[in-house]
């Protein structure tokens, strides 16, 4: 499966690395966009060295002149999986905004192929009425969720907002309907 992982301004963005590595290892071809707030939690080179793929990082990059990059990924996506995916991504997808190139990616996609999104961030972000009518808008429109989890938040808090486990979210990607 051609997989393109988002991975956004989290303190989980960390876990986007061993998400990379048990996909690449169970033989999908992972094509990760890390932007730039995920960036400042995870480094290109560590999820470059586990999907053996170049990083995207940059939307407007020079790169192959035939090949618009954020149409040729979706183009190419099975599935689009944004783990961890922050307040900030879920807000612009559901306003429409394609600033970016994980952003760009979504609009140039989902009218064709699955997206998932695995929300992590802190339980008063994840309850903010705003957020959830985000998420309620966005599953209107066909787009999936990975619920988060309870547990203690990098924020010293207890509460829902924790990104699921990793193997819950390696899971319903391999059973995702294509």
């Amino acid at each position: 499966m051609n997989i393109v992982l988002g991975v956004t301004g989290s303190i989980s963005a960390y876990k986007a690395a061993d998400i990379t590595s048990k996909l690449s290892k169970a033989g999908h071809d992972v094509h990760i966009i890390l932007t730039d707030g995920g960036s400042k939690f995870i480094t290109p080179l560590a999820l470059q060295t586990l999907s053996k793929n170049k990083v995207h990082t940059e939307f407007f990059e020079e790169g192959t002149p035939k090949e618009v990059k954020h149409i040729t990924l979706a183009e190419n996506a099975d599935i689009l999986v944004i783990a961890p995916a922050s307040a900030n991504i879920i807000g612009k997808i559901a306003g429409g905004i394609a600033d970016d190139l994980l952003s760009a990616t979504v609009m140039a996609a989902a009218t064709t192929t699955p997206v998932y999104l695995a929300p992590a961030m802190n339980t008063n972000m994840y309850e903010n009425p705003i957020v959830q009518a985000n998420i309620e808008k966005l599953t209107a429109l066909g787009y999936k969720f990975i619920e988060p989890k309870e547990s203690l938040l990098a924020c010293g808090v207890t509460g829902k907002g924790a990104l699921a486990d990793v193997d819950v979210i390696v899971d319903i990607i391999e059973k995702a309907e294509i």
